[in-house]
């Protein structure tokens, strides 16, 4: 199943284990021990990340590394930017208003 980047960016465990995968690439074990979570929900969360798009899963031995893909969050990016361009439309029109007041 794939998901939609917003479910993977809609949990604030997930962004910071995004943001953490930004900095640095790093095994599950090594990313486990920055969260008070427990492995099997840190899993849990990658998956979800995994099937978003946000991060990549590189097996190395029997090793798993964890790898941001910050390219999916362009469709973030652009689908606020829409709206950044609408509210600016909106504040401008209410400043031009005032200003006539």
């Amino acid at each position: 199943m794939r998901r939609d980047v917003f479910q993977g960016l809609a949990d604030p465990t997930r962004r910071a284990i995004l943001g953490r995968l930004a900095k640095e690439e790093l095994n599950l074990t090594s990313l486990s021990d920055y969260y008070d979570i427990t492995r099997q929900s840190v899993t849990k969360h990658i998956r979800i990340l995994e099937e978003c798009g946000l991060v990549v899963i590189q097996k190395v031995g029997r090793e798993k590394y964890l790898k941001a893909k910050p390219e999916k969050i362009n469709e973030v990016a652009q689908w606020v930017e829409q709206f950044r361009a609408l509210f600016a439309e909106r504040y401008d029109r209410l400043d031009d208003y005032l200003k006539t007041m």
